[in-house]
């Protein structure tokens, strides 16, 4: 070899350009923990420009910034697989990620308000942020990718089909202002997920620890599922603390240990050994469609229910009903949850979680009556709702908790 290629192996092999690859059963670093912090603020900025709203457009507007916000971090989840996430590139990459997804989680509030007099646009900020943040993730996972042709190929074809595009029309709505930007926000979110799904279908990526991509996804679960504790200290935050506001709160925290329940018990580590017992593309496609698509709807409905649970709190003292947004807030997020929580272990098994889709639909028709209900109220039906799913899974057993309709594990 020539000194010139040994110079060059030696600069990718080690020091902070080394890009060691993954391997099966890595768990999650603290790096990542750290990165998943940013996430944690990101998750109260987007129920805090829901709340700010109170309407079904402000709704909107946060499931929009969700779905942008969850496409950097499911992206250095994949990395994180390809290489060690706390060593050579892989910590570089990670680091710069966690500075940049800061500044964008910072102004998602103000995304679609207009700049104050002198004030850099916030949209224009997040628009950029993302541009950069997926560029250091993709430079990262060519480098990464080493030898790996297919896999490069892989991430060429992404970022330019996908990742351009999207961030080219975050940039450009940004620059429109209204009412123009959230069409092409909502464009620039549909065609992003779009391309990613349709170019990854039978692709090159690789899941290289099942482990370690459960995990990541796992955590992220619990993150979000802290907004739904910081949800009921928010909407309590000005209220007089009397039994009312006690029992309230005591509520909506068994609503949260009940959606913990639902997925970490048993389904999430189910969900794992399935996953790892594919192969090849095989495994990068279920891990795909279960980790990356279908996380994306369990989060979506934590946060919309713990503004459900944040509204409900604001009206705990008194007995007067606790309306319409709270209502769809509280309901429509537990059902989101519940639904999704089915259509994981329906991809991943093929079977039906007849319970869970009972108890989604239970939470929906109840969503009229709760607006007209008070707060404690509100709250204990949820919670007697989500309870129930879990106990009946859990009495019925293995079988009766996940009820095969069709096929059985594949």
């Amino acid at each position: 070899m020539s000194l010139l290629g040994r110079l060059r192996s030696t600069t990718v092999s080690s020091g902070l350009l080394s890009a060691e690859p993954s391997r099966e059963g890595d768990r999650a670093t603290t790096l990542e923990l750290f990165f998943d912090l940013v996430y944690a603020f990101a998750f109260t900025q987007v129920t805090a420009l829901m709340a700010h709203g109170g309407s079904g457009l402000s709704v909107l507007e946060g499931l929009l910034m969700l779905g942008l916000l969850w496409g950097p971090w499911s992206s250095f989840a994949w990395l994180a697989n390809q290489t060690h996430a706390d060593r050579g590139v892989g910590r570089l990459g990670i680091i710069a990620a966690t500075v940049i997804m800061f500044v964008a989680a910072l102004v998602t509030p103000l995304v679609f308000r207009p700049a104050e007099h002198g004030d850099v646009a916030p949209a224009i900020v997040f628009g950029v942020a993302f541009l950069l943040v997926q560029a250091v993730h993709m430079t990262l996972y060519l480098m990464a990718a080493r030898d790996d042709t297919g896999l490069r190929r892989q991430v060429i074809v992404s970022m330019l089909s996908a990742i351009i595009p999207a961030s080219a029309m975050l940039i450009v709505g940004a620059v429109a202002g209204p009412p123009f930007q959230l069409w092409l926000w909502l464009a620039a979110f549909v065609s992003l997920w779009l391309m990613i799904y349709l170019t990854s279908s039978g692709g090159n990526w690789r899941v290289k620890s099942t482990a370690h991509f459960a995990e990541r996804h796992a955590l992220v679960v619990i993150l979000a599922l802290g907004e739904s504790v910081v949800a009921i200290g928010v909407g309590a935050a000005d209220l007089p603390i009397d039994a009312t506001v006690i029992v309230a709160a005591v509520l909506a925290i068994g609503i949260g240990i009940g959606l913990w329940w639902n997925y970490f018990h048993h389904l999430s580590t189910k969900i794992e050994r399935l996953v790892g017992r594919k192969v090849g593309v095989d495994r990068a496609r279920l891990a795909t469609d279960i980790y990356t698509y279908l996380h994306l709807a369990v989060i979506a409905g934590i946060v919309i229910a713990a503004l459900g649970i944040e509204s409900t709190m604001h009206a705990a003292p008194g007995w007067h009903a606790i309306g319409w947004f709270a209502a769809c807030g509280l309901g429509g997020g537990v059902a989101l949850y519940l639904a999704s929580t089915a259509f994981l272990w329906r991809r991943a098994s093929g079977e039906w979680a007849l319970i869970r889709f009972a108890g989604a639909a239970l939470a929906l028709v109840l969503v009229p009556a709760l607006a007209f209900v008070p707060a404690v109220v509100a709250l204990a039906v949820e919670f007697v709702a989500i309870v129930v799913v879990a106990g009946v899974e859990q009495v019925l057993g293995q079988r009766g908790k996940l009820v095969a309709l069709s096929s059985r594990v594949r």
